[in-house]
């Protein structure tokens, strides 16, 4: 496995991290073999980091994860990231929505602290201006989000705050720019590599306007997502959370699938479009690591081998 540098946390992260998110469906499912199976297969392979959230399944995947990653005790140094999402309706304090989250995170995952707390919001100008977006007053302003992340890493809760890059721009790269948080998980790949590049936006993409740039400004650790842009890459049928989600909806896969037969096309003769999707999202300078759902042991060995 190859190691980078996750900004200036410092932190040695594997090329290649395991997504416990619901588009493969392994972590938040219920066949515990196989969440076994695949987590061991990470820890073999030299996978450090396990990515997951409240939101993925109702929180089943943080338990899944934790149960699994108990059974295997491994014997190397792992590292945990979840998130906390501001649901838009609540009036309560953004500090108390906060804590009752990373709380309940801790409790599902066992762990009396994690590497990474992420915002997983979207951030935009206005509220709600994407599916769950809040704005850069909501993350930047007193008792924030920002001013929360500080206080639960003075607690020892959490190492390092970081931010999910999707939203508009302008108001990311307020945020970014802001030198409060250390990490980004965004979207980057061969079909939208806006996020690393001024790049022609087609009708109906998302614009996610070369924000990796800001990021290298402030050294800050990126992870990519959507790597297989939930599996449109690899021509695998929609999964069933592609059918439901606000976020990445099935109009967006059902482009993303026909421009990846176009890619598929131009690719040399036994050449692998996932290696080819992997190497590209690992291939620019900002990212550190690429997240990846993974649905079995083989599927981990063969992105290990094309890191």
């Amino acid at each position: 496995m190859q190691y980078r540098t996750l900004g200036r946390t410092g932190i040695k992260v594997s090329a290649i991290s395991l997504g416990a998110g619901p588009v493969s469906g392994l972590m938040t499912g219920s066949d515990e073999t196989a969440q076994h199976e695949v987590v061991a297969a990470a820890i073999d392979a030299g996978i450090n980091w396990f990515d997951t959230a409240p939101g993925y399944g109702a929180g089943s995947s943080e338990a899944n994860l934790s149960r699994a990653l108990s059974e295997i005790m491994p014997p190397q140094p792992i590292h945990i990231a979840t998130k906390v999402r501001i649901p838009l309706d609540s009036t309560e304090p953004i500090s108390d929505i906060i804590r009752r989250s990373m709380d309940e995170s801790l409790q599902r995952l066992r762990v009396s602290s994690v590497t990474l707390l992420q915002l997983h919001n979207g951030i935009t100008a206005g509220r709600g201006d994407e599916p769950s977006s809040i704005t850069p007053d909501d993350i930047l302003s007193r008792d924030g989000v920002a001013d929360t992340f500080d206080r639960l890493r003075e607690e020892g809760l959490i190492r390092h705050a970081g931010l999910t890059g999707t939203g508009l721009p302008a108001a990311m790269k307020e945020v970014i720019r802001s030198g409060r948080f250390d990490t980004v998980q965004t979207p980057y790949n061969a079909l939208n590599p806006s996020a690393g590049a001024t790049f022609p936006i087609q009708t109906g993409d998302f614009d996610y306007g070369n924000i990796l740039a800001d990021c290298a400004e402030q050294r800050m650790g990126v992870f990519a997502i959507r790597v297989f842009a939930a599996g449109a890459l690899l021509g695998q049928t929609p999964s069933a959370h592609t059918f439901k989600t606000p976020y990445f909806p099935l109009d967006l896969y059902q482009r993303d699938a026909a421009r990846a037969e176009t890619l598929r096309a131009k690719l040399g003769d036994g050449e692998s479009m996932t290696e080819f999707a992997v190497r590209f999202a690992l291939s620019h300078s900002a990212v550190s690591s690429a997240i990846i759902g993974f649905g079995s042991p083989s599927h981990v060995a063969e992105l290990a081998h094309a890191v």
